[in-house]
């Protein structure tokens, strides 16, 4: 079985990046022998959907395929055949990260059919989604970070499965506070919640690579 984790981040070595990798260790704690495997985006350059619509013509060869011959059309070709997905990305403005949405729209589109009769035959993979932010919990509720992803989720579940998820809130951004312009954070505050609370959330990473792993065998 192959279940891939899809970093957003353009950090591939803090928090975003560790959940993840507690998700595939989840992942493998069901599947000892499952190929896990995690996905950097900001790794190599490619574009969101350049609304070409190549993946819509009737009989057409690319139909139910991104056309795009650029570094992500291997990476697709590859995860659209996964048992399950695991997907990560940090919150900037409200919302995932440019190179996160731009995979999105290209691993999504395809599978949306313009149609009240054809369907597009794809992999309904289980799917999860881990959220990281630098925001409180109470303060993103007041934002509607959780209104918003929900309502994005919805659309994950048309195209391929209802995701779980996990938020991780008022991570710790910077080895050292000090040299950054920040005082609207108490970092000695932060560093408590690194120390307390991210444990847990390397926990809940490892138990929702489990649950996807878990339905990929139901699933099958």
């Amino acid at each position: 079985m192959k279940f891939f984790a899809i970093n957003g981040s353009p950090r591939k070595n803090c928090s975003t990046a560790k959940l993840l990798d507690n998700a595939l260790e989840g992942v493998k704690s069901v599947f000892p022998d499952a190929s896990a495997e995690r996905i950097d985006l900001y790794d190599f350059p490619f574009n969101g959907c350049k609304s070409c619509f190549a993946c819509k013509i009737k009989n057409g060869r690319h139909y139910g395929k991104c056309v795009q011959n650029d570094d992500l059309k291997p990476i697709l070709e590859k995860v659209v055949q996964a048992d399950g997905i695991i997907l990560g990305s940090p919150i900037y403005f409200s919302d995932v990260t440019g190179n996160m949405r731009c995979f999105l729209e290209r691993f999504m589109f395809p599978f949306v059919a313009y149609s009240k009769t054809e369907t597009v035959e794809h992999k309904r993979m289980p799917l999860a989604y881990i959220y990281t932010m630098n925001a409180p919990k109470e303060i993103s509720y007041q934002i509607g970070y959780h209104d918003l992803h929900d309502h994005f989720e919805m659309g994950l579940s048309m195209v391929f499965t209802k995701p779980d998820h996990l938020y991780v809130y008022d991570t710790y951004q910077f080895k050292d506070y000090s040299k950054y312009v920040s005082d609207a954070f108490d970092e000695a505050e932060k560093r408590k919640v690194r120390q307390t609370q991210f444990p847990k959330d390397l926990e809940n990473a490892f138990e929702i690579g489990k649950k996807v792993a878990i339905r990929a065998e139901q699933h099958d």
